[in-house]
């Protein structure tokens, strides 16, 4: 079945760095646009940076715009999302997501559990 897991989350003091990963299984990874997302507490989900198929399409919230990169490499099945400089307004949970997966159930978006930053002093 599809998987995403996301990692490397964590507390981090403002101006520091963080390089989440998402590890994707059960589906034809380099097919696909993977996406990254984020959810701060008491506001809706956003989207913060999407990568085509080969790496080479790539775009940004201009909140993130700057200070981070999504980057993937099709052959670990890993997307993954550097971000730099990072602001109090950059705490939220973080998903990976995958959009549009065809299996043999049908098509469909598919949702990691998410990985939490805090950026606190």
């Amino acid at each position: 079945q599809v998987q995403l897991v996301e990692s490397g989350g964590g507390l981090v003091q403002p101006g520091g760095s963080l390089r989440l990963s998402c590890a994707a299984s059960g589906f034809r990874f380099e097919l696909y646009v993977m996406q990254w997302y984020r959810q701060a507490p008491g506001k809706e989900r956003e989207l913060v940076a999407d990568i085509g198929r080969f790496g080479t399409t790539i775009n940004y919230a201009d909140s993130v715009k700057g200070r981070s990169t999504i980057s993937r490499d099709n052959y670990k099945n890993t997307v993954y999302l550097q971000m730099n400089c990072l602001k109090p307004e950059d705490t939220a949970v973080y998903y990976c997501k995958a959009p549009g997966v065809w299996t043999t159930g049908g098509v469909k978006d598919y949702w990691g559990k998410g990985t939490l930053v805090t950026v606190s002093s």
